[in-house]
């Protein structure tokens, strides 16, 4: 498919979500859906962030992934939803039932960005598992900024906590705080705020991600 096709073929998708779906609102922390719930919508960010836990039977907690404006989640091979989703902050999303993209006159757009958002999901998914096997430390956070920014459009805009990058990246917070602080020590990123950050050595984090 040209990349001309491929980009109506994406609007296309876009305008039948934008009809089809509802508009919602969630406040910082609110639930989306539940770990185990029936799946019967799919979701797309249009502002702020969202992200999906799963809880452990030892009550720990495992971040699955984050999403931002643009990003389709609530995709599942099974029937019910193998994490929770939350608002990371106050944030709209819009959400359309399963059943009415067999329905609409754009179906085959719609399932062709849905498949094309779930290799997308299955490719993150083998990349975290990569990460959480064989990363260091230090290499698992550089990758997660690094990650964040190509994701952001540029922005280094952290609007998870440490905690939830701890929870994400299989380390504890004071781990990962004193890898952001070493990475910053060595210039390799710099933080002007709590959650903003902006890379200073491109080919240093680079190099640690890959």
């Amino acid at each position: 498919m040209s990349i001309t096709a491929t980009a109506r073929t994406a609007s296309a998708a876009i305008d039948a979500i934008e009809r089809l779906g509802v508009r919602e609102t969630f406040a910082k922390d609110e639930e989306i859906y539940g770990q185990a719930e029936p799946v019967q919508r799919v979701y797309r960010v249009i502002h702020g962030a969202v992200r999906t836990t799963r809880l452990l039977s030892d009550g720990r907690r495992q971040v699955g992934e984050f999403y931002f404006p643009g990003d389709v989640f609530g995709l599942e091979t099974g029937p019910d939803h193998r994490y929770s989703a939350e608002a990371l902050c106050d944030c709209e999303v819009l959400s359309m039932k399963r059943s009415a993209v067999r329905e609409d006159v754009a179906a085959a757009d719609l399932q062709r960005m849905i498949w094309d958002a779930t290799i997308r999901e299955l490719d993150r998914t083998q990349e975290h598992v990569l990460m959480l096997g064989r990363k260091t430390a230090c290499e698992r956070v550089a990758s997660f900024l690094l990650d964040i920014v190509g994701r952001n459009g540029g922005a280094g805009d952290l609007p998870m906590s440490r905690q939830d990058m701890a929870d994400y990246l299989g380390l504890t917070i004071e781990t990962v705080s004193r890898m952001l602080s070493q990475l910053q020590s060595s210039a390799v990123v710099e933080f002007d705020a709590l959650r903003h950050f902006r890379i200073r050595n491109p080919q240093a984090i680079a190099r640690l991600a890959a």
